[in-house]
Parts: structure tokens; sequence; C-alpha cells
């Protein structure tokens, strides 16, 4: 077994589907994208990894049952992932497998990804990293985001200011200047937010190119509404997610007469102001700006952070041979490494722990 291919694994909460990748170290100050693959959720995994991230009936039996059924679809993605660049199970040193979020209280001390590791090792034949969150939150951290430290190591130039950006779910920055510690944290709400609204609105389950929200106009009240959560000037260390933005959140802020489409546009306008509001206070001086995460597909969120960056480069992760859409699961399998190799993955400048950590727990074949 040499340490040379890893895999990575991401589902995150805009509850998609699967990023599966394999990254290459054969240089490892410049780890390489391999392969990609995505493969999304069913309805029923989806309605039902959704209605986890609330309390329910028999709720501990269904997120057991919800985690093996991920799990498989996990080793599927995977299988068809190796056959594509013709790597076999052996050839892999580990998996690095975030799983699915359902609970993020850094606040009360506790995260929750599920995912059964041990049943992807069984059925991958390959040795699985999980668990990444929790020992950064045990050492008083908010466990996320853990993507900073992989964006230092891909993105970072010594003499120029860069901020990498990820739109998932939630959108969160790493902070990379030339000189000085490397920042991160969550901005606030991504994709989420207008995944739910287009749901609910359409059946749809995302705004294709965000061209719903371009018919719409903004609603200053409502805009002001929502620029008022207490998450939005909340200094970081911070992170958040589905228990903090949500539907019945912005339900509770709307009046009968705002329509649909002016909503989504609101939210539109919330998704970039979250993003450049957050560059303009913690990284002023930045010069570029490095888009990733499936929110880079809605062009009317990417206008609008043009418009708003003034004079800042702004561009996508594709610059640096990693697409858009492969960077968080990218960024697992380099996790899935510094675990391996009992290097500490975290970075306390951006989670807040006491300290530097190896993370994940590791189920070996």
């Amino acid at each position: 077994m040499t340490d040379k291919y890893y895999v990575g694994l991401m589902s995150g909460t805009s509850l998609d589907g699967v990023d599966a990748v394999v990254l290459s170290f054969s240089c490892p100050d410049k780890p390489q994208l391999v392969a990609c693959k995505y493969q999304p959720f069913n309805d029923l995994l989806k309605q039902e990894l959704l209605a986890l991230n609330s309390s329910g009936f028999n709720e501990i039996v269904r997120s057991a049952l919800a985690a093996n059924l991920l799990s498989r679809l996990y080793a599927t993605s995977i299988d068809a992932l190796l056959a594509e660049c013709g790597l076999h199970a052996c050839d892999i040193t580990a998996i690095g497998c975030h799983g699915q979020t359902i609970r993020h209280r850094p606040d009360l001390g506790f995260t929750v990804q599920i995912a059964n590791a041990s049943l992807l090792a069984e059925l991958a034949g390959i040795t699985v990293v999980s668990d990444f969150r929790s020992r950064d939150i045990a050492a008083g951290g908010q466990g996320a985001p853990l993507v900073p430290a992989f964006h230092q190591a891909m993105f970072a130039h010594p003499d120029l200011h860069r901020v990498v950006v990820n739109i998932g779910g939630i959108s969160n920055l790493t902070d990379l200047p030339p000189s000085g510690p490397v920042t991160g944290f969550d901005c606030g709400p991504g994709n989420l937010l207008m995944d739910a609204w287009t749901q609910h609105h359409t059946g749809q389950s995302y705004d294709k190119n965000g061209e719903w929200a371009a018919t719409g106009v903004l609603i200053p009240d409502l805009f002001h509404a929502m620029l008022q959560h207490p998450f939005l000037a909340q200094r970081p260390p911070k992170s958040t997610g589905r228990d903090t933005f949500n539907l019945p959140w912005l339900e509770s802020l709307l009046l009968p007469v705002y329509t649909p489409a002016d909503v989504q546009a609101t939210l539109n306008e919330l998704a970039a102001r979250c993003i450049i509001d957050a560059i303009d206070l913690y990284c002023h001086s930045a010069k570029e700006v490095y888009l990733c995460g499936g929110g880079v597909h809605n062009l009317t969120l990417n206008r609008r952070l043009q418009q708003l960056s003034g004079n800042r480069l702004v561009s996508m992760s594709d610059d640096f041979g990693i697409g858009a859409d492969w960077v968080e699961a990218a960024a697992f399998a380099w996790l899935a490494r510094q675990t391996m190799l009992g290097v500490p993955g975290n970075l306390p400048a951006v989670t807040g722990a006491a300290g530097s950590r190896v993370l994940g727990a590791i189920h070996t074949v």
C-alpha cells in the first residue's frame, strides 16, 4: 500500500446528492484531482434526510436506517468512480467521508453527521475516516468550517491576498492573506433558503441558473428584516446550518403582499450580501476571490457577486485545476490523509478550538 490515492466524499446541506473524488498525492504539496463523480439522491432519501433535521417520530431508528442507505449510496458512487479512472480498492489508502449533517449545535457542544462508516468500509473494502467535526468541538471549537486548511494548501499565494468562498447550502469563506493567520467562517445562507423556497413554490429542487430570482425584485423590508438575524452580526469563529436558517424562519418574516418571485430575488440578494459583507468586514484588503460549490451555477447570484465586489478579481477554483463542484469532496480526501498521517486537520484560528487536533475516527479494513 502506498500513500498515493485518497477518495473524498461530500454530501452537504444542499441535499442534492453525493460528490465523490479521487485525489492523487504523488506530489504531496500539490495534490491532483484524478477523477470525480456525482450521484444524486433519490426523492425518498432526500426527503428523509431533510426530515431528520428536525425532531420527529422514531428518529433514532430512522437516522440509523438513513445512514445505512446513504453509506450504500457512497459505496456505489466509489465503485463507479474507481471504474471510471481504472483504479481498484487496493490502490486507495483511505476514504474521507464527511457524512450528512442533520444537527449542528456547537453552542451545545455537539454535531451530528450520519453515515455508517463501518458499513462503508465493509462494502468498499477500503479504510474509512469519518466524524471529522467532533474532535474540534470537543476542544471548544465550532467543528466547522474544516475546509480552510485545504484551501490554504491549494490556493494560498505568497504575495497575493486571496479569499476562497464556498457557496453550498451555507456559504463559508477562507481568508488567505500573504502574511498572518489563515481564518475562515460561515457567512450565512447560500443555496439553502433559495432551494427550499423554490421547492415550496415550483416543485423544482432548485432555481436553475437563478432564472426565477431574476424575474423578481428586491423587497427592502424583507431584506432588512433578514439582515437582523443575530448570526450575521456575530463575530467569527462561527458556523451555522439548517438549525438556524430554514423555511419556518423565512416564513416568520413574510407578509401576504410579497410575491414568491420577489421573495426569491430577495433571498438571492441575501446570499450575495452575506458573502460580500463578510469579505468587506474581515478580508477588506483581498484582491482576488475564488468561488466554489454548487452556488457557482446560479448565474444571477454570480452576477450580483461580481457587481458588489468592486475592483476585486472574482473567478472560480477551476483556475487551480479543481472544478468548483469538487473542492469540498477533495478537502475531505485531504483531511483523511492528514488523519492517517497523524497530522492535525483543523485550524484553531478558524474554528476557535483550544489547539490543533488530529480529526476523525478511523475504520480500518
